[in-house]
């Protein structure tokens, strides 16, 4: 865990048991299925499970529960793992696959059946859903509940054969249908699936269910605390009770935690993937996205990641966390470690008349105010000098302290600036302000001691490189998408149509035009930003990773 984090509740069971001699090591593990990309909500138990296992001086293992052969993929295996470890965290020797388990798994199976605590079922799924009852009425028993053992092992070696159709059989535990908790109503544990495992090819005709793969091979790990999300607390009692009928030598404790809800996006996996195969975004990685992936695409710094995670703490209750939290986080990473850059996104062209042309001046300007280590770099100034056209009006409102006709600012690290005169083409739009300089007033200071409120970012025009920027905004229109599903409303309707604006000609610093993928910038009054991969040589793309401060997106949207 980092310095941000406080005590929590499963953090006092841990400690609890080291204390009392239980466990002499804590084992935990992350086991996500591999059908889809991570997203923020698993960044959180990643930093749980491996930051407990690292404070505790224990291990974390990674496990695949690879149980669904039908949606998942190799694809997603190995973008789990770039994930967790581009979030600081390895497992080591310790990574495992929960079809690793799949002969033993079976034995467990039939280990159940010979005691008669599981038969072999012919009910159709919509049968059975039937038979199960609901929360105020019981279930009845499936016709094939009281088959005898040796029928029950012969049809499930059947099973395991192939000799069935998909979806003719099942194999369930055999509990109690009159249960008040559904998941203990004889709950299937094996389905027939023909499908191709990623691992095991076309070896296997039979599944294990997730509820029954996931604690044994929590047991056949060794792992001392199964950490999990609040929907699997009624799940708990099936867990135990796998355990206890098979009376495995290791019997983890089960503790669920509040997951981790964002506003203005979905967390769902179903919905993310069909936003992907769907092309509303632009893929797993888009910056949109709130998956880990699409995150580091656009500059979020890992460790910002985990100290939002630590921050948010660990609850038993479910709440939504505002995305502006995490924001903040990623800002104040950033504000220590990222370099100051200038870069026009709107170019407005000024010409200083009282500049000689053709002479180039280097300013001194810092690296990064934050770290005094991080040096200056040489800022030139000349003659002509691009802006934000945002920063001049013709006809300034009230309380407007940039740049007017007649007004003066200050150019960052250059001096002030005067507007003498507006050049407009045609059609009465300005395209040039012609302009005067004080030379006394150089590093942006006035030795006679008048002040100006307003300070603006420029480049000097010819030495600055072209570049397209990526402006992004909440993936959605409404804070939260779920209850407007709720109301009727499909949540694809709720896309906000405005979360991407391309600028194709922006300009920024000329050492920025060798930016490579994953460098981080602060574009000085403008937000934090980080080089694309569709970047090329001579003209990088950025994308803004955050702005300087809530306010500014604020200002932003009511220009």
């Amino acid at each position: 865990m980092s310095e941000h984090e406080t005590t929590h509740f499963i953090a006092e069971i841990v400690e609890n048991d080291l204390a009392s001699g239980k466990h002499a090591e804590i084992v935990t593990r992350f086991p996500p299925e591999p059908n889809g990309y991570l997203h923020i909500g698993h960044a959180k138990s990643i930093c749980l499970n491996f930051g407990l296992a690292g404070k505790y001086k224990g291990r974390c293992h990674l496990r695949f529960d690879d149980t669904n052969p039908s949606k998942e993929d190799v694809e997603y295996t190995e973008s789990i793992q770039r994930d967790v470890r581009w979030l600081g965290f390895d497992w080591g020797a310790h990574l495992y696959f929960a079809s690793d388990y799949y002969d033993r798994l079976y034995d467990f199976a039939v280990a159940l059946i010979r005691k008669g605590k599981a038969y072999v079922c012919d009910l159709s799924a919509d049968d059975m859903r039937r038979y199960r009852g609901t929360l105020s009425e019981p279930g009845q028993p499936s016709p094939n509940r009281d088959r005898g053992i040796d029928e029950n092992l012969a049809l499930f070696e059947r099973m395991k054969a192939g000799e069935f159709p998909e979806g003719s059989r099942t194999l369930r535990a055999k509990i109690d249908m009159a249960s008040g908790n559904i998941n203990m109503r004889d709950p299937v544990i094996y389905r027939i699936m023909n499908a191709v495992h990623h691992r095991t090819g076309d070896r296997w005709r039979i599944y294990p269910m997730y509820d029954f793969t996931h604690c044994l091979s929590d047991s056949l790990e060794g792992i001392t605390h199964s950490i999990c999300t609040l929907e699997f607390e009624d799940h708990r009692p099936l867990y135990d009770w796998v355990l206890d009928e098979l009376a495995t030598p290791c019997h983890p404790r089960q503790i669920e935690f509040a997951r981790l809800n964002l506003n203005y996006t979905v967390m769902s996996k179903r919905k993310l993937l069909e936003l992907v195969t769907t092309k509303l975004v632009g893929g797993w990685d888009d910056p949109r996205m709130p998956t880990i992936s699409g995150m580091r695409r656009r500059g979020y710094p890992p460790e910002s990641i985990r100290a939002f995670c630590d921050k948010i703490g660990v609850a038993k209750a479910n709440s939504t966390v505002e995305i502006s939290y995490l924001e903040a986080c990623v800002r104040e990473t950033l504000n220590q470690g990222a370099p100051r850059a200038m870069a026009i996104l709107d170019p407005l062209k000024v010409v200083v008349e009282n500049w000689p042309e053709g002479k180039i001046e280097l300013l001194d300007a810092p690296n990064n105010p934050e770290d005094p280590a991080a040096g200056t770099r040489p800022l030139p100034f000349s003659r002509e000098l691009w802006i934000e056209r945002d920063d001049f009006r013709e006809v300034p409102p009230p309380k407007y302290f940039r740049l007017s006709p007649g007004s003066e600012v200050r150019l960052l690290h250059a001096y002030y600036l005067k507007c003498e005169k507006v050049v407009k083409d045609g059609a009465g739009k300005v395209v040039e302000l012609r302009c005067t300089i004080d030379p006394a007033t150089k590093g942006g200071w006035a030795h006679d001691g008048r002040k100006v409120k307003g300070t603006l970012h420029w480049l000097a025009a010819d030495h600055c490189a072209r570049a397209e920027v990526r402006l992004y905004d909440h993936l959605f229109t409404v804070a939260d998408p779920g209850a407007e599903e709720k109301k009727g409303r499909d949540y694809r309707s709720l896309l906000n149509p405005d979360s991407l604006k391309v600028l194709p000609d922006c300009l920024v610093e000329l050492g920025l035009a060798s930016a490579k993928p994953g460098d981080r910038f602060q574009f000085q009054r403008q937000g934090y930003f980080c080089a694309d991969p569709d970047g090329t040589p001579g003209k990088p793309v950025f994308n803004r990773i955050v702005g300087l401060k809530d306010a500014w997106a604020k200002i932003e949207k009511k220009a």
